[in-house]
């Protein structure tokens, strides 16, 4: 690595001691960890970055997607929102939960096993029958059925309250075909139903089931779930594949673009300091060549910008090639 002087545009290269915490020969060593980026610190004290009691960095958007944000809220419809890996779209959620004060978003991660089922309740039918047989012997009464049912991140933004929970589907693209179909029948009535529940008498008092908050159950009469207000429901894609348009049609679509550098700037700002900004006109303008040639994610720049920030010499192209390696090619 080489080190350059103060006012050339660079920061001088971190010395091997501290940016060499590993150095392969074999030694060991007890060594003082730097602190870590923002958005990878996970300290027990503080709370997590989408927590309601932290303040959330400010969301970068334009004028024309907040009013299609609106719009969805004003209709009750889902937001579609698509785009490239870093643009925003899964923080969006996490914003306007923060803005509205609606509480911790419910993220519901999706991937090719899913299933609607999974994000509606999971029935512990196993567990229910185990505590069955221990107690056969015993004078103990057995849970009620509630204790063995706990709802799942749709689910839980259908429980009727004043307020509409945040519900954040990620990366639907990722699912089963026919998921988003599954999807329409309960957009469109804003409830379900949970068999084992419907089973009971008519006459049988409501069941308390478990929720995401665990001193909160929900009270379910009759098996049946429906919303007070509809949840305010953010659907990211990154366009890997085309959805029904009878799904389409139901939400309201917004389109994030990749950020130019003006809004790079603004966000490597916002995430590290206006400090940040005096010494990135290179890599800002190595991030916007690669990027023109194939796929990159915004908090790739960012890596580069806070490794660049703590002293360290990026100058190094195997270094760079490492933070700025492009999405989707072969690994």
């Amino acid at each position: 690595m080489t080190t350059t002087e103060p006012g050339t545009g660079h920061r001088p290269a971190m010395p091997d001691g501290t940016w060499r915490l590993f150095r392969g020969d074999g030694d060991s060593r007890e060594v003082a960890f730097p602190p870590a980026p923002p958005w990878r610190r996970f300290d027990p004290e503080e709370p997590l970055p989408h927590h309601p009691a932290a303040r959330p960095l400010p969301y970068l958007i334009t004028s024309d997607e907040v009013d299609i944000v609106n719009a969805a809220l004003h209709l009750r419809r889902p937001l579609l929102v698509t785009g490239h890996p870093g643009t925003g779209k899964s923080s969006l959620a996490h914003a306007i939960a923060h803005e509205l004060t609606l509480g911790r978003v419910l993220r519901w991660p999706v991937n090719s096993r899913s299933t609607l089922q999974d994000a509606l309740y999971q029935y512990d039918a196993v567990g229910r029958l185990r505590e069955a047989n221990l107690r056969r012997d015993s004078d103990d009464r057995e849970p009620g059925i509630g204790q063995y049912v706990r709802l799942g991140a749709l689910g839980n933004a259908l429980v009727p309250r004043e307020q509409p929970r945040v519900l954040l589907i990620d990366e639907l693209d990722k699912g089963d075909v026919d998921l988003p179909n599954d999807l329409l029948t309960v957009f469109e009535e804003g409830e379900f139903t949970i068999p084992e529940l419907t089973r009971l008498s008519e006459d049988h008092a409501p069941v308390h089931v478990q929720t995401d908050d665990p001193d909160t159950p929900a009270a379910v009469l009759r098996g049946r779930v429906r919303c007070r207000e509809f949840p305010i429901v953010v659907i990211t894609s990154n366009g890997e594949r085309d959805f029904p348009p009878a799904f389409l049609r139901r939400c309201v679509r917004l389109d994030l673009p990749e950020p130019d550098e003006h809004r790079l700037r603004d966000i490597v700002a916002a995430h590290l300091g206006p400090d940040a900004l005096g010494d990135i006109d290179d890599l800002l303008e190595e991030f916007l060549n690669r990027r023109a040639t194939g796929e990159l994610a915004t908090d790739q720049l960012l890596n580069a910008v806070f490794l660049r920030k703590g002293g360290i010499d990026l100058d190094a192209e195997s270094l760079l090639d490492a933070v700025l390696h492009q999405l989707g090619g072969a690994v």
